[in-house]
């Protein structure tokens, strides 16, 4: 993988210790990080869009956007050392995974329309922020836009995938349990409920289990990149 850039001494020099990579990933509740395959600033894992999902899950993807909007502005003038651009990448980001992932959902409120909305999410975020890292991601750390595009794929790629399937995962977990609470206790209008469609016991169980072996895959993998396992 080193032989993807120059050197390591120079290509260390080109980006500034300093800064942070913007995909949607800055925010003083990281909870771990992967190190990439070159000298960059580890990249964070954020786990904001699962909170941000689960509302448009349950109001919208008009509510998801304003949240993503207002979540990066707050970021920004706390804990964001990349400004306007850092802000942008984090709209992009988390707008991105959640607002399809929403609209879908809108359409088909089932565990099927669910799952489908979550992986449309994670794909269209992988996509949008290989482009977007490459196009923005030399402007602020100082790295020729040729050494960013030699780490899409062996960097960027993996960890977005890693981080939008990660957030898929969780809110599988908690969205339903969530949802009833908020139905039980009044916060949520019973036409709100998720379709229709009942679904049986076992199904639930299904996705539970899928989800939960989704979350323990993801986390070793982390792990495994972060050099602890």
């Amino acid at each position: 993988m080193a032989a993807a850039v120059p050197t390591r001494t120079s290509t260390a020099k080109m980006i500034r210790p300093a800064g942070r990579w913007g995909s949607g990933f800055e925010s003083s509740r990281a909870i771990t990080s992967l190190p990439p395959v070159v000298p960059l600033p580890p990249l964070k894992y954020d786990p904001k869009d699962i909170f941000i999902i689960i509302g448009g899950f349950l109001y919208g993807p008009l509510w998801s956007a304003a949240m993503s909007v207002i979540v990066s502005l707050i970021e920004m003038v706390t804990v964001s050392t990349t400004g306007p651009i850092g802000l942008l990448m984090n709209i992009v980001s988390t707008c991105s995974f959640v607002c399809p992932a929403a609209a879908v959902y809108r359409r088909k409120r089932t565990i099927a329309g669910a799952v489908t909305g979550l992986v449309t999410g994670v794909i269209l975020m992988v996509a949008i922020m290989m482009l977007w890292n490459y196009l923005i991601t030399p402007l602020y750390t100082g790295a020729p836009r040729e050494v960013v595009a030699k780490m899409l794929i062996p960097t960027f790629l993996p960890f977005n995938l890693l981080k939008g399937s990660l957030n898929a995962a969780v809110t599988m977990l908690i969205y339903k349990p969530l949802s009833i609470s908020l139905r039980k206790l009044n916060m949520l209008p019973a036409a709100d409920a998720d379709g229709a469609q009942a679904k049986t016991g076992a199904a639930n169980i299904g996705v539970i289990l899928v989800s939960l072996f989704a979350v323990i895959t993801c986390v070793l993998l982390m792990l495994v990149f972060k050099g602890v396992i």
